[in-house]
């Protein structure tokens, strides 16, 4: 659960302020929507308060308001406040839930076409008051600069290894039919979204093999286990998930039950490289240390939508190997976790 005992609105107003001009670059006239939930009150507050002055209206939710959670389908009530509202541009601030992720998969697409023109949206699952603090008050020209550099080299390569000291090392031969996407962090145009605190740039790879050590888990694991004290090891063929494997035993079988409970659970979805220089480390929550400079890997849903992937699942959790070495077609543009300074200067 987020703390926001220590924290106060003030603490929470540069980073909402970023999110709200500079990230979704909310227009005069324009209408916001906010759904998060009890945990997340303060941010939400802080990011109506940065809306209101420029914004024609601002309307904010929350899920207990809506129902008893998990919630899994969406709301009449939340579906018809779309319907009259039609936001040009949403945040998404709640906490997750075991069981959620078919909620949010549904209600994103639901909101960004509400707006007949289409609505541009910040999601921010599992936002607390320390990602406000750090990595939504990043400069994100920069980031968004980095960014391209990256996906412009990813986007035209056959293969991407990734490996580190921990053991992992991991082969993803990539689909030249689908799309890698670009995440920013600047989402001016309607139908555009990202994940903010922003910074990566990810695709559904055509193939994957071999094995990834990694200390870091997202969906629920974020919030319940934080950053791992006992790593993870997923061996994987052919794109699917062989075996997991924990010295903590209970870990082990939490994690075995989500990656074989639903249909395309175990297989590989997504590979993302973290493009966020302006991060200093881990903090344990998945939200922001996707996009710490590295790699990671998501079991499931592909995000088909956008990749171009033809399957899909009801499960998707990402998975974060730390002190990555990188290799796009044999060429090294990360070593032990840091970009080869070229790399950022192309």
């Amino acid at each position: 659960m987020n703390d926001t005992g220590s924290y106060t609105l003030e603490d929470m107003g540069p980073g909402a302020e970023v999110a709200v001009r500079i990230c979704m670059a909310v227009q005069p006239g324009e209408r916001v929507l906010i759904l998060g939930d009890e945990d997340s009150s303060l941010i939400s507050q802080a990011l109506a308060d940065a809306a209101s002055p420029i914004a024609d209206s601002v309307e904010t939710h929350t899920l207990e308001s809506l129902g008893h959670r998990p919630i899994t389908e969406i709301p009449d009530r939340l579906r018809k406040s779309l319907e009259r509202f039609q936001p040009h541009v949403s945040f998404y601030t709640a906490s997750s839930r075991p069981g959620e992720l078919k909620f949010r998969m549904a209600y994103m697409p639901a909101v960004m076409q509400a707006n007949p023109d289409g609505a541009r949206h910040g999601h921010m699952i599992n936002i607390t008051p320390p990602l406000m603090m750090q990595g939504m008050r990043v400069d994100y020209q920069r980031i968004y600069d980095v960014t391209m550099r990256v996906h412009r080299l990813a986007s035209s390569a056959e293969e991407i290894r990734v490996t580190n000291p921990k053991g992992t090392d991991f082969t993803a031969t990539l689909n030249p039919s689908f799309n890698w996407i670009p995440c920013h962090g600047l989402y001016h145009e309607p139908g555009k979204w990202g994940n903010l605190p922003e910074g990566e740039t990810f695709t559904s790879p055509g193939n994957a093999n071999g094995v990834l050590v990694v200390d870091e888990l997202g969906d629920y694991f974020s919030e319940r286990y934080g950053i791992l004290e006992t790593p993870v090891s997923f061996e994987v063929e052919e794109g699917l998930v062989k075996s997991v494997q924990s010295e903590d035993r209970s870990l082990e079988k939490d994690v075995q039950s989500y990656i074989f409970g639903a249909e395309n659970a175990d297989r590989v979805g997504e590979f993302a490289i973290g493009t966020n220089i302006a991060l200093t480390g881990l903090v344990g929550n998945l939200l922001q240390d996707e996009k710490f400079p590295g790699v990671h890997v998501a079991f499931g849903d592909p995000y088909g939508k956008q990749t171009g992937a033809d399957w899909k699942s009801d499960h998707h959790v990402d998975v974060i190997p730390t002190r990555c070495t990188i290799e796009v077609d044999g060429r090294r543009i990360m070593s032990d976790g840091r970009f080869i300074p070229e790399i950022l200067e192309e």
